[in-house]
């Protein structure tokens, strides 16, 4: 028997995330009695309704959380500290406030002074997600199988943790716990340092001279589109990431030029034994994700 976790969930932006957590929900009936759905944007909030991800919609976050006991605060990361202080007053005692930022520390900072006495909050993030964007992009199985990482500080009440922790099992993901100073270096190395290295191979394409530029998009091979496709990821909240966790991802980013420095020392002086090596490395990694089904 599915387990009542919500009465009244609040979906605070209903972009790719927010819109994937509403189709899930609807093949998971039980889980929250009432889904409402939350955005500024009135295109978004209008097809959110045409598409049925909710049951009430909102253009103002105030007025939408008003009665809730969860609301999930899925917009850009650099948008939580004002949406946190717009929504405090409106907050009901018992609600849990989660979120699904890729940065946590960014997150507590920005959120944790907004919260009112008698809310607990319990920042989340889905290892899950696509280039797209909007509530067109939202997919019923996004999170099957992929990891959600909790970092709760001391201050969230258990029971809270595990209603969160209930609310991603039920989603069909994986759960795990971590400081948020931990996740932010784990994710700058799998998923921030990923990116900025797309955004950075496709703007120095677009950059070559123009008869070189119609040739890279014309024979692009395999790996070049794997770029294009991360580089094709929404530009505001990678934006908003990169900065909101810049100390780990340049830090990540400079482990990372030196490495790339000793290659081309490698392929400049002909050591086969090195870039083999590497190239070994790599395959293991790769072999590694297919095991965990994280490929």
């Amino acid at each position: 028997m599915v387990e009542l976790l919500f009465k009244r969930l609040v979906i605070i932006g209903i972009g790719h995330i927010g819109a994937s957590i509403a189709r899930t929900l609807q093949t998971v009936p039980g889980v929250v009695e009432t889904l409402v759905i939350s955005d500024t944007s009135p295109a978004h909030l209008k097809r959110a309704q045409e598409l049925g991800l909710g049951a009430e919609y909102f253009a103002d976050p105030g007025e939408a959380v008003k009665g809730a006991d969860g609301v999930i605060l899925c917009t850009p990361v650099g948008s939580f500290a004002a949406i946190a202080e717009a929504i405090a007053p409106h907050l009901t005692k018992g609600c849990i406030l989660s979120d699904v930022g890729s940065t946590k520390q960014s997150v507590l900072r920005d959120v944790g002074p907004h919260v009112p006495p008698g809310v607990s909050f319990v920042p989340a993030h889905p290892l899950a997600g696509t280039e797209f964007s909007g509530p067109d992009a939202g997919l019923a199985d996004l999170f099957q199988g992929r990891w959600c990482l909790l970092t709760p500080d001391e201050t969230a009440a258990p029971e809270a943790v595990k209603k969160i922790e209930a609310l991603w099992t039920a989603l069909g993901a994986r759960t795990a716990k971590m400081t948020p100073a931990h996740h932010d270096r784990v994710i700058a190395i799998v998923s921030h340092l990923p990116h900025l290295i797309a955004f950075t191979i496709c703007g120095t394409a677009d950059d070559l001279a123009d008869e070189t530029r119609d040739e890279v998009l014309q024979f692009a091979a395999s790996g070049f589109r794997d770029f294009t496709r991360i580089a094709a990821s929404d530009p505001v909240m990678w934006r908003d990431i990169f900065i909101n966790n810049k100390d780990a991802l340049l830090e990540m980013f400079s482990r990372f030029s030196e490495d790339a420095q000793a290659m081309a020392r490698a392929v400049r002086w002909n050591d086969t034994a090195y870039i083999e090596d590497k190239i070994n490395r790599s395959r293991k990694i790769r072999k590694s994700l297919i095991d965990l089904k994280q490929a």
